[in-house]
């Protein structure tokens, strides 16, 4: 198990960035994929992106593609998201995961989770 913590949440109008970054405790952070979910008040929680253990491949979310960027930096033992073009719908609690499947979409595929950061897309 390692430890989790999100940051980088806020209030940000429709069409502007955001940049999440998690934090991950140990020295066993580049054995584990990372990911990221969301949960908005009224809605499932919803998958968003993952990465590989060495950030070699990505997978995305139909709703986030070509807007939202995971990436990671094992030497600071943290994973990042880029949210660009937010909108309204992005508007949600974020909460980073990890995995030991290689590129983890799935719930049960996760072992360990933050405890999240609020996203508010609104104007």
């Amino acid at each position: 198990q390692v430890q989790l913590v999100e940051s980088g949440g806020g209030l940000i109008q429709p069409g502007g960035s955001l940049r999440l970054s998690c934090a991950a405790s140990g020295r066993t952070f580049s054995n584990y994929a990372m990911g990221w979910v969301r949960h908005a008040p009224g809605k499932e929680r919803e998958f968003v992106a993952s990465i590989t253990r060495s950030g070699g491949l990505t997978y995305y979310a139909d709703s986030v593609k070509g807007r939202f960027t995971i990436s990671r930096d094992n030497a600071k033992n943290t994973v990042y998201l880029q949210m660009n073009s937010l909108k309204p719908e992005d508007t949600a609690v974020y909460s980073c995961a990890a995995s030991s499947s290689a590129l983890p979409t799935l719930d049960y595929e996760y072992l360990s989770w933050g405890q999240g950061t609020q996203v508010t897309v609104s104007s």
